[in-house]
């Protein structure tokens, strides 16, 4: 079905016109944007991690949230800015101009709807920055549209306790934490026997650069990895997948209680 992982009664695009015009409360709904991407995420993994692992957590947090709080899932972004993954085939990539256009468009759109919450949830590592730009352009632009530029896995969760240390500072791509989640989202597109242990090599030793993180310095995938994994994708498994799916839900439900709850904090004179 079109709503995949949002459950369809959340689902924006089912909504008809009257309905959103007859919407109550229209300035306290949230409104839910996944960005996602299409891009490599080596041998064993599909293209579309990022863009499932997004809708499969947004949804999840949507079917345990209160009936009573007005919450919509807009259909994904597929694409993204995923040009570090270019060499690698299957890869597909847009500007950060095109991205940042097609965002700041879509809310042009919600707020002559009337929307005027919108979180921005996005799943791909490569593109944090042009979220938060965006999300400060539309506020700029409209003072009373109020815009939550945030990342999947920035919200608490159990990720520190299932993984190893060595993971934790360098799995980022297609490794032990995707790998899981992909086996609870999507197992039957999950190849495990093609799974492979690749870390980066000839990384700065005693130093505070890091691939990402306050000091990180700019990189291609192909620069880090052969496979195109970075990071331990063979101790994953659905077990450390389900109890990942359930501690990211959880705290993306207080996030939309908050978002619902939030009021700009403004200067008084």
């Amino acid at each position: 079905m079109m709503h995949g992982f949002i459950p369809p009664e959340r689902f924006f695009a089912y909504l008809t016109w009257s309905e959103i015009a007859s919407m109550p409360d229209k300035e306290n709904v949230v409104i839910i944007q996944p960005v996602g991407a299409i891009e490599q995420h080596g041998p064993h993994l599909p293209l579309i991690v990022d863009a499932a692992i997004g809708m499969g957590v947004i949804g999840k947090a949507l079917n345990q949230l209160e009936e009573s709080i007005p919450a919509y899932s807009m259909p994904c972004l597929y694409y993204g800015k995923s040009n570090e993954h270019c060499h690698f085939p299957g890869t597909i990539t847009l500007t950060s101009q095109t991205l940042s256009c097609i965002l700041l468009e879509v809310a042009d759109s919600l707020y002559k709807a009337g929307f005027r919450k919108l979180i921005l949830i996005n799943s791909h590592g490569g593109q944090p920055q042009i979220m938060e730009i965006v999300a400060r352009d539309i506020h700029q632009k409209y003072e009373d549209f109020l815009v939550f530029p945030h990342f999947t896995w920035k919200v608490p969760n159990i990720a520190a306790k299932l993984l190893t240390p060595e993971e934790l500072e360098y799995g980022i791509h297609a490794g032990d934490a995707e790998t899981s989640l992909l086996l609870t989202l999507l197992p039957e597109q999950v190849k495990m026997s093609l799974a492979v242990r690749e870390y980066p090599q000839g990384l700065p030793e005693k130093s505070l650069l890091t691939l990402e993180g306050n000091l990180p310095f700019a990189w291609l995938t192909k620069e880090l990895s052969r496979s195109g994994v970075i990071g331990d994708a063979t101790v994953a498994s659905k077990e450390k997948g389900d109890l990942l799916l359930k501690s990211l839900a959880d705290s993306w439900v207080k996030v939309i209680l908050d978002v619902y709850k939030f009021n700009q904090p403004r200067q008084t004179l």
